[in-house]
């Protein structure tokens, strides 16, 4: 569902693990419109964004059974990505693991690309990323 003048988008996802893609999608959809009228100043934004909106649904999905919402929203400086889940714990580090082990660097790619904000919203969370366009 889009907002006003296509500045921000609301979606709502099951949580089953295509939504991980669907999430994706949405979001590049919304950024390809923001794109067309306000032009990211670095050429990474755009797969920046797509990134931590992959990663923060993948852990919805993985962490938080059941749905998830995923909002992106333009800032004066940037772009606002928020996901919500059931889960009301906030996300942790993994510690390093081997190379024969998958995983444990989603949360450490969002921290290093944005500023990172974990708000309890009632039985869940919302995870607040606020990153460079």
């Amino acid at each position: 569902m889009r907002d006003e003048v296509g500045e921000s988008i609301s979606t709502r996802f099951e949580g089953h693990l295509g939504d991980v893609t669907d999430a994706r999608v949405a979001a590049g959809l919304f950024l390809d419109t923001l794109a067309y009228a306000d032009p990211p100043a670095q050429p990474d934004s755009r797969d920046d964004v797509l990134l931590v909106v992959t990663e923060l649904a993948a852990n919805a999905v993985q962490y938080a059974p059941g749905p998830f919402t995923l909002r992106l929203r333009r800032t004066f400086d940037g772009v606002h990505v928020m996901v919500g889940d059931t889960n009301p714990r906030p996300p942790k580090p993994v510690p390093r693991r081997s190379a024969r082990v998958p995983g444990g660097l989603g949360w450490h790619i969002v921290r290093a690309l944005g500023e990172v904000e974990v708000v309890r919203d009632g039985p869940g969370k919302e995870i607040h990323v606020f990153l460079p366009w």
